[in-house]
């Protein structure tokens, strides 16, 4: 499939309770002929007996630009090689369904753990690398994405981090250190306007970011972040372009970089979320249309 400049991709999160299949025929319809996808409906459609055959059928015409996520990517140890058969299992998962890439998410995925180390020097919730200094997380995390970005490199993938904004290496300073330390040309970050947003970054701060990095886009919105922990379930429970974020100036930063690759919304507010699938995916796409090509 040719690649296409600023393609507009269908992100999952609007149709999050809808099955693979049902996923697939929405991203058509809408208009999209670009998906990123999540592991888990696509196992669940695997697990109910259907073929890789079955599935390549119901993603024809659908370039797979990326399929996520594995969490908590600054594990060592044994988690660390739990960690690394986790990434085994989706790297095979996204040759299967011929992705080009694979996200790749810092951590912790809980919120909580964050809030409670910062207030008591302690959770039981698995905490990432907080407690350790900030040197400590860089080396950390990118010696894994180095282990990650290798055996992806070996299956033909690109490796894609989001940094989840609440975890210890969140801001896009930190990204931007860890890429140039892990040294990989297959590994690269997706920006994505809320964690950008409520990790402290600017427009102006995304425009002067090296478009060799620059993976993915995800368009999104907010609420107002007045600082501390942000919870993204009620931060992100708005829909896109009717929340805080300035969509235009994000977006113009985002191509002053000279960035050309795929673009897609995504969306956690639980009104669109519930609405008809069909629906929202079409507003999305004219939404993200309007924004990108403009």
């Amino acid at each position: 499939m040719a690649l296409l400049k600023n393609r507009l991709t269908f992100n999952t999160t609007a149709a999050r309770h809808c099955n693979f299949i049902m996923q697939m025929d929405i991203a058509r319809h809408a208009g999209f002929d670009s998906v990123e996808l999540t592991s888990e409906p696509v196992r669940a459609y695997l697990e109910a007996g259907y073929s890789h055959k079955d599935l390549k059928v119901a993603l024809h015409g659908l370039q797979v630009q990326g399929i996520g996520a594995l969490l908590d990517i600054e594990r060592t140890g044994e988690l660390g090689q739990e960690m690394m058969g986790q990434a085994e299992e989706l790297y095979a998962l996204a040759t299967v369904v011929g992705a080009k890439g694979v996200q790749l998410v810092t951590g912790p995925l809980d919120y909580r753990a964050v809030v409670e180390y910062r207030r008591d020097g302690r959770t039981s919730r698995y905490s990432g690398v907080s407690g350790c200094s900030e040197e400590e997380q860089i080396a950390r995390t990118a010696i894994n994405l180095q282990r990650l970005a290798d055996r992806a490199q070996e299956v033909g993938l690109i490796v894609y981090v989001e940094a989840l904004s609440w975890t210890p290496v969140a801001t896009l300073e930190q990204q931007v250190r860890i890429l140039e330390r892990a040294d990989r040309d297959n590994l690269k970050i997706v920006i994505d306007y809320w964690h950008c947003y409520t990790s402290g970054a600017s427009p102006e701060d995304v425009a002067n970011i090296d478009k060799r990095h620059l993976y993915g886009i995800h368009v999104c919105d907010s609420l107002p972040f007045l600082g501390g922990v942000p919870d993204e379930t009620v931060l992100r429970d708005v829909a896109t372009g009717h929340g805080i974020l300035d969509l235009h100036a994000w977006t113009q930063a985002v191509k002053a970089t000279g960035y050309e690759g795929w673009w897609c919304s995504e969306t956690f507010c639980r009104a669109q979320q519930q609405s008809n699938g069909y629906g929202v995916a079409k507003q999305l796409y004219g939404q993200l249309d309007a924004l990108v090509n403009g």
